[in-house]
């Protein structure tokens, strides 16, 4: 089934890739649900979101791989990411999408290194995408991270 011509070394990132999405689907799902039980509907909502978008580049890796005359596999999901705080999920989030980053990173770099154009395109694709979501993973820490402070009180009128 496997077209010829395809290179091993990038049906393992596909490979890894799809493993490592879908790992991030049950972490973000299972997330969701928990920061739900702590009444935190709109991280709950937000972290869902997360879930779907990784679900869409599940849908586009096993695409990729049918595309490339292969049965899509993923290896072994990893356990969800659970913590006693958001800061603590969003953190490990963060870690676990850059782990993204490098892969797509390694994976467009040996696909330009074979001459491979839309392997290259593809990887390319998804690690920009990994690292505007890195980013806004970022940016949400530091607002975690900000202690909550009272509103300002306002000057007394004399």
């Amino acid at each position: 089934m496997r077209r010829q011509g395809t290179d091993q070394r990038i049906l393992g990132y596909l490979g890894r890739a799809l493993s490592l999405e879908l790992s991030a689907v049950q972490t973000y799902s299972t997330q969701a649900r928990l920061v739900a039980t702590w009444g935190l509907d709109g991280p709950a909502r937000r972290l869902r979101d997360e879930a779907h978008e990784e679900m869409r580049h599940v849908e586009r890796i096993i695409a990729r791989m049918l595309a490339l005359g292969v049965a899509p596999s993923g290896s072994q999901l990893r356990p969800a990411l659970v913590g006693g705080d958001l800061l603590s999920l969003v953190e490990a989030d963060y870690s676990f999408e850059m782990e993204l980053v490098g892969l797509y990173r390694d994976a467009a770099t040996q696909s330009e290194r074979i001459a491979r154009r839309d392997d290259r395109v593809f990887f390319q694709a998804l690690l920009e995408e990994e690292q505007t979501h890195a980013q806004a993973l970022v940016e949400w820490m530091r607002t975690l991270e900000r202690p909550v402070e009272p509103p300002a009180r306002r000057p007394a009128f004399r």
